[in-house]
């Protein structure tokens, strides 16, 4: 398959989890979630849009991989594989804040080498391929390309909760914290897609898996930006489960050195 079918089969992918997301969006008094054995919710809207996003990939990839959050791993021997996060948020879902996001990541071997982050409801998407610009399209402007923020005073941090950063992160992502402009929080993986469009300029999370950053690593550095573990690594799926992001690469060694003080 060319570069092209596979961004043409994320794209599908991400066009039907958003169909099978849309109808639940503020659906009546609330959405029924359970809780997983992490304590996180999910609903039937994560559990049908993957089934959906695995139907679509096997048909149009049959010889690749699939990892999705929901329901695990399909060919494990297959060197490219599709990780798959239906939606990433599922807090901000069933409270009815459209800040969530469908995640489409390809890897090759344990480097996402394609990437898709998809707001359902605000139309919003980016795409990103290793070695391209970054693309993007929604209703609400914006284009594609990080932000020059060189210095830690002058940046925007963010981070989706104060649970993602505590017991032993909370130290450096404190100091951190105490460095920047200002702080914000909330946004899951549309805060990564802000930070593509230069309206972030740094994220520090922790408890990430693989389904949650695999999409994330081509969008950003096709932006510009730079994304990797706390201590500047590449991401790779046995790692500490963290993320640094940074819109302007002059920020990433200031952000480690405070993150591993």
């Amino acid at each position: 398959m060319t570069e092209a079918a596979w961004v043409a089969a994320a794209e599908a992918a991400a066009d039907v989890a958003g169909a099978v997301i849309r109808p639940f969006f503020r659906a009546g008094q609330g959405l029924d979630a359970a809780l997983k054995q992490d304590r996180s919710p999910v609903t039937i809207a994560d559990r049908t849009a993957e089934q959906a996003m695995r139907a679509v990939l096997a048909e149009r990839c049959p010889d690749h991989g699939i990892l999705g959050e929901e329901f695990g791993l399909q060919r494990p021997e297959a060197r490219l594989r599709w990780v798959l996060d239906p939606i990433d948020g599922t807090r901000a879902f069933i409270t009815g804040r459209p800040v969530f996001g469908t995640l489409v990541a390809l890897l090759d071997g344990d480097r996402p080498i394609l990437g898709i982050i998809d707001q359902p409801i605000t139309g919003e998407r980016w795409v990103g391929v290793t070695g391209r610009a970054t693309r993007f399209c929604g209703p609400f402007g914006g284009r594609p390309g990080c932000r020059p923020c060189p210095e830690l005073g002058r940046a925007e941090l963010s981070c989706t909760s104060p649970e993602m950063v505590a017991g032993a992160e909370a130290p450096g992502w404190q100091r951190l914290a105490s460095q920047v402009r200002r702080v914000s929080w909330g946004g899951d993986c549309y805060a990564y897609g802000l930070l593509a469009l230069g309206q972030i300029d740094v994220i520090a999370e922790g408890d990430m898996k693989v389904w949650d950053w695999a999409a994330l690593v081509p969008v950003i550095e096709g932006a510009g930006g730079r994304i990797t573990d706390w201590s500047g690594q590449p991401l790779h799926p046995g790692g500490p489960g963290q993320a640094l992001a940074v819109g302007d690469a002059a920020l990433l060694p200031q952000a480690v050195s405070l993150l591993a003080a």
